[in-house]
C-alpha cells in the first residue's frame, strides 16, 4: 500500500494542491483503519490494510512536500526534524499500547483491534488540528493563483513581524511561474543524475533502516538473549526513536543535509558492527540505541534533502517516484536479511548493512549538490 501510494498518486498533490490531499488521504486513512479494525475474513483485513497504506503513502510525500515548500530556507531542516520528532514519537508509543492491549480483550473486542481505532482516532484528531493550515502559496502561484498565494503570504509574514518586533527583509525578485510538470521532466536535464541518485539512495537507505527496527528481537535472540529479554531491550531502544531528529534539530541548518545523511549512514554501519560483536546487555542496548539515533537523524535529513532537489511543479510527482523504491527495497531487503540471518548470523547481516550504508555514503557525499540556506528556487533550477 506504501508504494502504490507513494509511486502512483504522488502526482495529485502536484495537481490538486498540498493541503487537499494530505487532509483527505489522512480521512482515507482513518476510514480504512475504522472498516479494518471490524474485520474478521484475513483476505478483506489485507485489503483494507492495503487501502490504508496507500492513504498514508500519498500522506507521507505531501507532506514532506508541504513542509519544503513552506519553511524559510534557513529553517527548513529545523522543520523537517520536528516534524520528524513528533512522528517518530508514536514509536514508543504504539509499542506501549501494543504491550497493555493486545494480549487482552477489553469489553470483548480484540486488543489488536482497539490498538488500530486508537491509531483511527488520533489521526481524525489531527485532521481537526489540520483545518486551520493554509496552502502551499509555491504551489498557488504555481498554478496561476498568485493574489491568493499573496494573501497567505501577507498573513503568515503579519504574523511574524508581530512575533519579532521587526519587519520582514525585502523579498528577493520572483523566479518565472513553473509550468505544468510531467513525469518525464524528473528524467530531464539535472534532474536525471538527482533522480538516479536518490533512487539508489532510497533502495540501501532502507536496508539500515528497517534491516535493524524490523529484526531488533530477532537479531537479539540470535546473539543468545532470551526472548523476553529481546523484547524488553527492543522497547528500550525503541523509546530512543524521536530523539535523534531532536539531537539534530539544533544543527539542522548548520551543516549541508548531504553530510549529515553521510555521516548518519556511517555511524549505523559502525555502531551495527559493533552491536554483532557484543553481548552485554548494557553495550547491546547503547549500540541499538546509537543505530536507532543515527537512523532517525537519517531518516529527518533525507526526507528534507530529496523534496530540496525538484521544482514546485514536480516536486510531489518526483518525491513519489523515488521514495517508492524505498518501499520496494523494504519488502525485498527483508528476505535477504533473512537469509544472511540464517547462513551467517547476526554479524553477515550487520556486514550486509554496512556495505548498504556505504553505498549510501558514496552516492550522496559523491553526487548530491549542496542545499544549506538556499531558496529553493536555486537549488532545483
Amino acid at each position: 500500500g506504501l508504494f502504490v501510494g507513494t509511486l502512483v498518486f504522488g502526482f495529485v498533490a502536484d495537481r490538486f494542491g498540498r493541503r487537499v490531499i494530505f487532509t483527505f488521504s489522512l480521512l482515507a486513512y482513518t476510514f480504512c483503519n475504522v472498516v479494518m479494525a471490524f474485520q474478521s475474513d484475513a483476505f478483506w483485513l489485507n485489503v483494507w490494510r492495503f487501502l490504508a497504506g496507500v492513504g498514508i503513502g500519498v500522506e507521507l510525500v505531501t507532506i514532506d512536500t508541504y513542509i519544503s515548500e513552506l519553511a524559510p530556507k534557513h529553517l527548513r531542516g529545523r522543520a523537517f526534524a520536528f516534524n520528524q520528532v513528533i512522528q517518530f514519537a508514536s514509536v514508543p508509543i504504539v509499542a506501549v499500547l501494543a504491550y497493555l492491549l493486545v494480549p487482552n480483550n477489553p469489553l470483548g473486542f480484540s486488543g489488536w483491534r482497539w490498538v488500530v481505532l486508537i491509531g483511527a482516532v488520533a489521526a481524525l484528531a489531527v485532521w481537526w488540528i489540520r483545518r486551520a493550515v493554509p496552502e502551499s502559496p509555491r504551489w498557488l502561484a504555481a498554478h496561476g493563483r498568485v493574489e491568493q498565494a499573496e494573501r497567505i503570504t501577507a498573513e503568515l509574514e503579519r504574523r511574524v513581524e508581530t512575533e519579532y518586533g521587526r519587519p520582514l527583509p525585502p523579498i528577493p525578485p520572483a523566479a518565472p511561474p513553473p509550468v505544468h510538470g510531467r513525469f518525464a521532466d524528473i528524467f530531464k536535464d539535472q534532474y536525471r543524475s538527482r533522480t538516479v541518485m536518490l533512487i539508489i539512495f532510497n533502495i540501501f537507505q532502507t536496508v539500515g533502516f528497517y534491516g535493524f527496527a524490523n529484526w531488533v528481537p530477532t537479531l537479539l535472540i540470535s546473539q543468545g538473549i532470551e526472548v523476553t529479554k529481546s523484547l524488553l531491550y527492543t522497547f528500550v531502544i525503541a523509546i530512543a526513536a524521536p530523539f535523534g531528529p531532536l539531537l539534530a534539530y539544533r544543527i539542522a541548518d548548520k551543516f549541508e543535509r548531504k553530510w549529515q545523511i553521510v555521516t548518519a549512514a556511517g555511524s549505523i554501519a559502525v555502531c551495527g558492527l559493533l552491536f554483532a560483536h557484543v553481548r552485554s546487555a548494557v553495550l547491546l542496548i547503547v549500540f541499538g540505541v546509537l543505530m536507532t539515533l543515527s537512523s532517525n537523524i537519517m531518516s529527518y535529513a533525507f526526507h528534507a534533502y530529496q523534496t530540496e532537489l525538484y521544482p514546485t511543479r514536480i516536486r510531489a510527482l518526483a518525491v513519489g517516484f523515488v521514495y517508492s523504491w524505498s518501499r520496494l527495497s523494504a519488502v525485498f531487503s527483508a528476505f535477504i536479511i533473512a537469509f544472511f540471518l540464517r547462513a551467517f548470523g547476526s554479524i553477515g547481516v550487520f556486514v550486509f548493512i554496512a556495505g548498504a550504508m556505504l553505498v549510501v555514503m558514496l552516492v550522496i557525499g559523491g553526487l548530491g549538490p549542496r542545499t544549506r540556506d538556499l531558496p529553493l528556487e536555486q537549488i532545483s533550477h
